[in-house]
């Protein structure tokens, strides 16, 4: 076995577990129940799309997968500080409704 074909089996591989980790967070995202474990399965399944484009960039040999990579992290960051405040926005009106 060449160094290139075992390069191409943990790339395949790797790959396939990430799709398998971006499936089972649409699962989590999909199921709930809670605000904060969709919140939280949304940052898992943005993170895991981060490796992917990362894992086909290097696959593929094209560098532009990086930059969506880097655009996609930012992107995730910002919204799931937004979402992370709403959520504590809406625990704080419970909290004073109780």
């Amino acid at each position: 076995m060449t160094p290139t074909d075992f390069l191409a089996i943990c790339l395949n591989t790797g790959l396939g577990l990430i799709a398998l980790s971006i499936a089972l967070g649409f699962v989590r995202l999909w199921r709930g129940p809670e605000l904060a474990d969709r919140v939280v399965a949304l940052d898992m399944m943005t993170s895991a799309i981060i490796g992917f484009c990362g894992l086909f960039a290097v696959r593929a040999q094209v560098e532009g997968y990086l930059d969506i990579a880097v655009a996609l992290a930012l992107v995730s960051f910002v919204s799931v500080v937004a979402l992370a405040r709403y959520a504590g926005r809406l625990a704080r009106r419970s909290d004073q409704n109780d």
